[in-house]
């Protein structure tokens, strides 16, 4: 295919993206647009799914035109999406019957304590290979189904259809003659079982949603349809999905069992492969689908930290001491440490290890020298802490030590916050020269299932180092800072009362 290319979409939680990227890897063009960050109130985090749709289709046909292609110069679109995000809508009109709930919402965390008040905890981690929390799909849909006029009813009837983003992109991409998602984003609802492939009954039942309103499961890396005449120009075959922490994992090239990434977005994902072992968490992390190929799953244990860009964000438009979000390298490296301050980001309650929906964020060691320099290296170095958290508690549940740690998405471009992963991990950290690996990762499948690309082989040929860090802290410093840091996070955890 000489003068094909990809379209990867890449939808994520504050933006929709489009990525067209040539037999190397390398992007011809890229557009973006954000859309609207919703909250009905302090908690509760929701997204218009129309708006999703739009800016999405918007940005593809952009991406297109700016790399002065036609539709027919597209081998195949892949598609990657914020995970656990949940849309229902009509399948007749194809409007939503709500705005989406998306992950970060935390509406569901008394149901959730009352499952594990029930004692759902290990059959919930043993079939799906999760944590009771919010954070997860099925919850959600639970919630919308049993708050929404008449949602349950007519869900019972087949009149609704549920998916994450993922599934409400390709039903709209197609038409509507596609309701499907992919065994990455499945695993990922609490409804579906991680080792027989399938949604579980045991686990609809619990939480009380209809089989009639799922999408089918199928393979990441398969053609799935095309997208509907009139959208793109010509019709372009869909041909691989996969959660956008599985599609990073799969654009870092970590391919092989014990290799790690890291993605540094919104929140901060850590995957580490386990192969064709689903491997159960003794330290509280996830056991997802790191991707299919046909019948065959590859597995991976996973941590979220659910505040690591936001963060940045936060000093921007929240304490308003920096004026763009790439300012904070500067005012951080203004100061040589900082001066004893930590700042623990848990927003919207800590993901693991801790899984505590009630923990608030803090800052702590404040003195009349702290200045907002110190406050922005504390939050910088607050990514680094939670991300050091989750790499030692994935090394005692899968018994390998990390030679090295993969790292992309936007904030991996901070030189100094790499240093100081690097640094409290204790291992080096490696930037590649594409950090946009969540849509490459999407390419890459879709790319595999039309034949654009031959194997996996030739996936992990392409993978280039751009800059590789190595640790500069000596042990006993680094277990003092971390000793330090996990001080500052008993002082915010369980904050907030559980409501009745």
């Amino acid at each position: 295919m000489p003068d094909q290319y990809i379209l990867a979409l890449d939808q994520g939680t504050t933006s929709s993206r489009a990525i067209v990227f040539d037999h190397a890897g390398n992007i011809k063009a890229q557009a973006q647009k954000e859309f609207r960050q919703i909250f009905p109130r302090p908690g509760l985090v929701e997204h218009d799914a129309q708006e999703i749709w739009s800016t999405q289709l918007g940005v593809a046909q952009e991406a297109i035109t700016q790399a002065r292609l036609r539709a027919s110069d597209i081998a195949a679109i892949g598609i990657t999406n914020q995970r656990e995000t949940v849309v229902i809508w009509d399948r007749q009109s194809g409007k939503p019957i709500h705005n989406a709930i998306v992950w970060q919402d935390r509406r569901t965390a008394g149901l959730c304590d009352q499952l594990r008040a029930a004692g759902k905890e290990e059959l919930i981690q043993q079939k799906a290979g999760l944590v009771i929390d919010a954070y997860f799909s099925g919850t959600k849909v639970k919630w919308l189904l049993d708050h929404v006029d008449g949602a349950r009813e007519r869900a019972e009837r087949g009149e609704l259809a549920f998916g994450t983003v993922d599934s409400w992109l390709v039903y709209n991409l197609t038409g509507g003659e596609c309701h499907i998602t992919d065994a990455t984003n499945a695993s990922r609802t609490m409804l579906y079982n991680i080792h027989t492939g399938d949604w579980d009954d045991e686990l609809l039942a619990l939480l009380d949603v209809p089989r009639a309103i799922l999408p089918e499961v199928r393979a990441s890396s398969e053609v799935y349809g095309e997208t509907a005449e009139g959208l793109l120009g010509s019709r372009i075959r869909i041909a691989g999905i996969a959660g956008d922490q599985q599609a990073a994992t799969f654009g870092q090239a970590c391919l092989e069992r014990g290799m790690a990434k890291n993605t540094y977005g919104t929140g901060c994902f850590l995957l580490m492969n386990t192969a064709g072992e689903a491997v159960p968490s003794q330290n509280r992390l996830l056991t997802t689908v790191a991707w299919q190929f046909d019948d065959t799953r590859t597995y991976a244990l996973e941590g979220g930290v659910f505040v690591a860009g936001a963060v940045v964000q936060w000093l921007r438009d929240g304490l308003g001491i920096i004026r763009s979000s790439s300012d904070v390298e500067r005012l951080a490296t203004s100061v040589p440490d900082s001066g004893g301050v930590y700042v623990v980001p848990a927003f919207v309650g800590l993901g693991a290890p801790y899984w505590d929906s009630y923990a608030r964020g803090t800052m702590v060691g404040l003195t009349r020298g702290t200045t907002a320099a110190h406050i922005a290296r504390a939050a910088l170095e607050a990514i680094a802490f939670q991300s050091a958290e989750l790499v030692s508690a994935m090394e005692k549940d899968s018994g390998v030590t990390l030679k090295e740690l993969r790292v992309d998405g936007g904030a991996s471009t901070n030189d100094l916050m790499m240093q100081f992963q690097a640094d409290v991990l204790g291992v080096p950290v490696v930037r590649p020269k594409i950090t946009e690996t969540t849509a490459l990762g999407a390419a890459y499948l879709a790319g595999l299932a039309v034949g654009f690309w031959k194997d996996r082989q030739e996936i992990a040929s392409q993978w280039q180092e751009d800059r590789r860090f190595e640790p500069q802290m000596s042990e006993d410093q680094r277990r003092q800072r971390l000793g330090q840091w996990q001080k500052a996070v008993s002082r915010s955890r369980d904050w907030e009362e559980a409501e009745a």
